[in-house]
């Protein structure tokens, strides 16, 4: 069954149905109904207009079934160019059978990567500022969830030659995983689009930030 796209229009559906299958089975196998289910819940998933939202290969050995997701947020970088100051992965884990260590079977796995503020490199509390953008948006997002768990890393770097981009960054990378009590993945998903967006300093979601030009003239805004 052929789903409709779900993401942004630079973004070709996919078949959902099938893209947890890692072709390992010679006999082509159908998902397992709770994993299907969770994929027609991701597929329900639009991202902000700021986000591109895209499949990518699913890890091949972690789990007997699985579906991965990326995402990435830019902003121009001269007249053509585009610099990316944010990214993430959202990897869905199926074990029907159950995982000890997840205490449960469907795990969800996320990376992201966002350039940050620079004076944040020094603040001893962005760290736990930072987990709570995942624990709040989980909550809020009404994400049934247990055994969450991961790391937060601050990492300060200059460039130098021709690479582009600024010349000094500070950049956090956050690793996370929590077990879902439901198939309801979509809640999960954005979830993670929401800790992306908070790490990438995105407004809230119809909020535009004034540019030199919104401030000109007489006009309200």
């Amino acid at each position: 069954m052929w789903y409709p796209a779900a993401y942004p229009a630079e973004v070709e559906p996919h078949n959902l149905a099938s893209a947890g299958d890692r072709g390992t089975s010679a006999g082509g196998d159908e998902p397992p109904a709770a994993f299907r289910a969770a994929l027609d819940a991701l597929a329900r998933v639009r991202a902000r207009p700021e986000v591109v939202l895209e499949h990518i290969p699913a890890p091949q050995r972690l789990a007997p079934w699985a579906h991965a997701l990326a995402a990435r947020v830019t902003e121009p970088d001269g007249e053509d160019d585009e610099f990316e100051i944010a990214s993430a992965r959202f990897i869905v884990l199926y074990d029907p059978d159950g995982h000890e260590s997840w205490n449960g079977t469907t795990r969800c796995v996320g990376y992201l990567s966002a350039a940050t503020d620079e004076e944040l490199v020094d603040d001893t509390m962005f760290s736990e500022v930072a987990w709570s953008w995942l624990t709040d948006a989980l909550s809020e997002a009404g994400a049934e969830h247990h055994n969450v768990g991961g790391t937060v890393t601050r990492t300060a770097s200059t460039r130098f030659g021709d690479l582009a981009g600024p010349e000094h960054t500070v950049d956090v990378e956050m690793r996370a995983s929590w077990t879902a009590e439901t198939t309801d993945l979509d809640r999960h998903l954005l979830a993670w689009l929401e800790v992306l967006a908070s790490a990438a300093g995105l407004p809230p979601p119809g909020v535009r930030l004034l540019g030199p030009s919104d401030r000109l003239g007489d006009e309200t805004l």
